[in-house]
């Protein structure tokens, strides 16, 4: 187990990041989300003893390890840009940590295979960095890492530089890979969609805060604020004020829909709809009409991103299929209500 207590961290003034309480536990990922800067590495850092809290403490399995250096913990460590040993073998640098704490070579041969058969580089084994292409790289440094059987493992980023396929792989596997260890997994990322795939628990990361905490499948569909629900949200969530009176939301634009029976009271909100819940085509039964004007389409493989204004703000949609339009077009687009989150006039969510 381990737990932040009113971290704080600092430098030269700046803060990057704010008091944190934290507190992540075994069997299962706990995941940092949040764009680049949010601060999730510098965590990491503070986790893994890398850097000092300028405030708090930080404890983990029921001692307090604030301060100590990272020699001293049994830490293991993947970054998004990998780091190899040019001088030794793919096998060597995998074995390199195992070696240092005196395991028995047919211990070590065994462990060192299982790992680059998960990561696919077992024909690679006797090749040096220098031979390998820098998916093969990344996936070495992440074996070498993986092999140590950690207390700790601090993982950042370490699917970015892969290809498509394997990362798909490797987040079915890695997971599996955990499950039975009894160590605590920090997995940082900027995409939503790898948190959900991934499971366990997530922090939501905003500006050196954590805004949100809990199962990432909970907070995806009822986080805590309107700040957390864009943190989980890829392409960025779209936002328009409203005006509940009696059984109907209505905007300052002429636009209404009812809502049926509600607790909400009556007063002003802002609604919050992902993108992949306003597309080109009816789908839901209770589907609010939007007209805009299309700003750019993009076409991605089997899906569509149609950046559009309406009442007087910049949307976006995420529809599946090739849908192709002119910048300046009309369009007509679909919300589906059921997806609509409801939040405060202080950013709280307070209805979905």
């Amino acid at each position: 187990m381990l737990e932040l207590k009113n971290v704080r961290k600092s430098v030269l003034g700046e803060v990057h990041i704010h008091p944190t309480d934290l507190l992540l536990d075994t069997g299962g990922f706990n995941i940092l989300l949040g764009t680049t800067l949010a601060g999730k590495t510098t965590l990491m850092h503070l986790m893994a003893g890398l850097e000092k809290p300028t405030s708090g403490e930080i404890w983990f399995n029921g001692s307090n390890v604030t301060g100590m250096a990272v020699q001293k913990r049994n830490v293991s460590m993947v970054y998004q840009q990998f780091i190899n040993y040019p001088n030794m073998t793919v096998f060597e640098n995998i074995a390199s940590p195992l070696k240092v704490g005196c395991i028995l070579p047919a211990e070590i041969k065994r462990r060192v295979g299982e790992m680059a058969e998960l990561m696919k580089i077992s024909p690679m084994l006797d090749r040096r960095p220098s031979e390998l292409s820098g998916g093969q790289q990344q996936r070495t440094a992440m074996a070498r890492a993986l092999v140590k059987e950690s207390d700790l493992v601090l993982l950042d980023e370490p699917l970015a530089n892969l290809d498509f396929k394997l990362r798909e792989e490797l987040r079915d596997e890695l997971p599996k890979l955990f499950k039975e260890r009894n160590c605590v997994v920090v997995y940082a990322t900027t995409e939503p969609t790898e948190a959900l795939l991934l499971g366990g628990k997530t922090a939501a990361l905003h500006e050196g805060r954590v805004v949100d905490f809990g199962v990432t499948g909970e907070k995806y569909r009822q986080p805590v604020d309107l700040t957390s629900a864009g943190v989980f949200s890829e392409p960025p969530i779209n936002t328009v004020s409203v005006t509940k009176r009696g059984q109907e939301l209505h905007l300052d634009y002429g636009t209404s829909w009812s809502i049926g029976k509600s607790k909400l009271p009556d007063g002003n909100y802002t609604v919050g709809i992902r993108a992949h819940n306003v597309i080109v085509e009816r789908s839901a039964r209770k589907s609010i009409k939007i007209s805009g004007t299309v700003k750019v389409a993009e076409i991605s493989g089997s899906e569509s991103m149609i950046h559009f204004d309406a009442f007087d703000k910049s949307w976006i949609s995420l529809s599946q299929g090739v849908h192709i339009y002119e910048s300046g077009e009309d369009i007509t687009l679909y919300m589906d209500a059921s997806h609509l989150m409801y939040f405060d006039q202080n950013g709280k969510l307070v209805g979905i």
